[in-house]
């Protein structure tokens, strides 16, 4: 499926006329500051007059505030909150959808006029704005992150065209070109790193704010800044393709993925009101047939405050709130979820399978020792990494890094043995580079002595000979330990390590972190089979952490795919449920954290939300509840949920 693209210069807010960028000693309201005040004076004008209203009514103040100017003050207390959900639920009856929340609201307030109780039917109203405001005000409160993200999209790039530098957009630079990053500036386009070293402020990227220190050649994102001297990179996607698009792209669109609880509470409510409706129908006419002293006004009365309890406000606020809230908490930690039901599935691992290198260990290798047979070691290595030239393994990486004094060589009609290694030609010599695996398949003599390393190690053969081999190193990463011990600690005892290192690695790595169950050698197949074999069991909820590139098959498979250190990786984003944007294992705790988190202030609201509204349903159904209890039931309840999932976005995820 092709990937949709989004156009940040689309997203980017058009600059207000009446904006100052100076300052000339006087207080200037922008216009989003009047558009804010003007969002809430309906509220403040109705709350006025209602407050006055009832004030007058109790203290009987003046005795022509009856009658008709009477109904006119509350009428013109009303309007302001009253107008906009009339106008939205006909919008609504003519698209056929008659049991909204503007509906219920309608009726109920009229028919609150139609018997004269005017107070309560203005304050049904204005507590149902002031729950929409807080609401609104909430959702913004969840969007920050989002808009953080929208903060730090580049405005403009200093290219190198004509022998300078111009500022242009960032929309119109070519792939190949060289640009130019003063300090405090942001990087336009993702990269390569031309000059010798940078240092990079990554915090709306990664959530990390300690700077990132990268060397030559090694990559930049765009949305970074740069903190200390001028650096130059040449581009390497366009605008649109860059990370900070993709990322926008994958948290915007994430809020689209509902969860099975948000579709089940929007199905429930599509049945629920209407119920409720009829039964309010039922609650008005029904009585006149038993009860002797039956009084339409009284029963009407209490069908009305059946309606306004009815309204699923609370529900279908909170909980889609309460989901963007966890989704906005992830995010701001670098750790970015595609949708809503991944937060839900998170909640429910038990299993945690784990890649070794780059999830666990750095997988930044480094050469620990070149054994060169028959050879000199320089001649060696020139063979040697001529055909590591063609791989983008860690190892090759490392084996590149070795400092040759002799002339290059060139490697041709490379091919890569799936698990296995390289083969190709160098010098007019047959060079297979790889494991033992692959110098068995081609009749080598490999000496014993290679048995006996545990770490990393190439076999080369020159010519159908054996030529030499060199041991690569790697290293943990400094919160491995700590995360491991924090996953049994919030519940996640089975833990596996699978690793198409060598087994004996592997195993020497298990043993450091404590992992009990751990296997290595493996294909990308394999690991598959491995987790094919885990998911047999039902109870089994399966968790896998890998690179995102070739451990894709096992990501799909898992019931939660994590990709680890997915900034820059297309097959992360397209393959993955979880990204975890930065190196760290330990953002797979708070991903579990923030999940569970906002799973239980999501039941917590439906708890709240039901149970509040059954009580004022069975109370005012017997005449003891009026519609101020009512009013609490349907606004009240929606607010004390509305404040409740905020909460997410407060909460510390250590």
């Amino acid at each position: 499926m092709k990937k949709k693209k989004i156009n940040l210069r689309d997203l980017e807010p058009k600059k207000q006329q009446g904006e100052h960028s100076h300052d000339d000693g006087h207080n200037h309201s922008s216009p989003e500051e009047i558009s804010n005040f003007r969002t809430y004076l309906p509220a403040i004008f109705s709350f006025v007059m209602l407050i006055a209203g009832i004030a007058i009514d109790y203290f009987d103040a003046f005795p022509f505030f009856k009658g008709w100017i009477r109904v006119v003050w509350y009428t013109v207390a009303y309007i302001p909150v009253g107008f906009p959900v009339i106008r939205e639920g006909w919008k609504s009856i003519k698209n056929g959808d008659f049991f909204t929340e503007f509906f219920l609201m309608s009726i109920a307030t009229l028919g609150a006029f139609a018997i004269g109780e005017y107070p309560e039917g203005v304050a049904v109203m204005l507590f149902y704005a002031v729950g929409e405001l807080f609401q609104s005000a909430a959702v913004n409160r969840a969007k920050g992150n989002i808009k953080a993200l929208l903060d730090v999209r580049p405005k403009e790039a200093n290219v190198f065209r004509e022998g300078d530098y111009k500022s242009v957009s960032p929309e119109v630079v070519n792939i190949g070109e060289k640009i130019q990053i003063r300090v405090g500036e942001k990087i336009p386009l993702d990269g390569i790193l031309l000059s010798e070293k940078a240092s990079l402020n990554t915090a709306a990227l990664t959530g990390e704010s300690k700077p990132d220190s990268i060397q030559k050649e090694a990559k930049v994102y765009a949305g970074s800044i740069n903190l200390e001297s001028v650096i130059e990179v040449e581009v390497t996607n366009k605008f649109e393709d860059s990370s900070i698009a993709r990322i926008l792209d994958l948290v915007q669109n994430a809020t689209a993925r509902k969860s099975k609880t948000e579709l089940f509470i929007r199905q429930f409510a599509r049945i629920y009101t209407p119920i409720v409706v009829f039964l309010a129908i039922g609650v008005t006419f029904i009585p006149y047939f038993f009860v002797d002293d039956y009084v339409f006004r009284d029963w009407l009365y209490r069908a009305l405050i059946f309606l306004v309890i009815s309204c699923p406000c609370a529900l279908v606020i909170s909980i889609p709130l309460g989901y963007f809230g966890g989704l906005g908490a992830a995010s701001k930690n670098g750790i970015l979820f595609k949708g809503a039901s991944f937060l839900d599935a998170m909640t429910k691992i038990n299993t945690l399978v784990m890649d070794k290198t780059g999830t666990v260990t750095k997988g930044v290798f480094k050469i620990k020792e070149v054994k060169a047979i028959d050879w000199k070691e320089t001649e060696f290595m020139q063979y040697l990494m001529a055909m590591e030239e063609q791989s983008t393994h860690p190892i090759a990486k490392a084996i590149l890094e070795y400092k040759s004094e002799g002339e290059d060589f060139e490697a041709q009609d490379v091919s890569e043995i799936a698990g296995k290694g390289l083969k190709g030609i160098v010098n007019s010599k047959t060079v297979l580079v790889g494991n033992k695996a692959l110098m068995i398949a081609n009749n080598i003599e490999v000496p014993a002595e290679t048995e006996n390393i545990v770490e990393s190690i190439v076999l080369v053969a020159i010519d159908n000979k054996f030529a030499g081999y060199v041991v690569i190193a790697d290293e943990l990463k400094e919160d491995a330990k700590e995360t491991i011990v924090k996953l049994q600690k919030v519940g996640i005892k089975n833990i596996m390590m699978l690793s198409g290192d060598k087994d004996s690695i592997t195993q020497q790595v298990a043993k450091e972190l404590n992992i009990e169950n751990a296997k290595g050698g493996l294909l990308p197949e394999d690991k598959l089979n491995e987790v094919e074999i885990l998911k047999k069991n039902p109870e089994n909820k399966i968790a896998f952490i890998g690179d995102g590139i070739n451990d894709a098959p096992v990501l799909a498979a898992s019931d939660v795919g994590i990709a680890m250190g997915g900034l820059g990786s297309d097959v992360a984003i397209e393959t993955a449920d979880v990204i975890i944007q930065t190196d760290q294992p330990s953002k797979v705790v708070k991903a579990i954290k923030i999940s569970r988190s906002t799973r239980k202030i999501v039941w917590q609201n439906i708890g709240l939300a039901f149970g509040v509204k059954v009580i004022v349903l069975i109370l005012g159904a017997g005449g003891l509840a009026t519609m101020w209890e009512a009013v609490f039931a349907d606004v009240g309840v929606a607010l004390l949920a509305i404040l409740n999932a905020v909460r997410l976005q407060k909460m510390k995820w250590g």
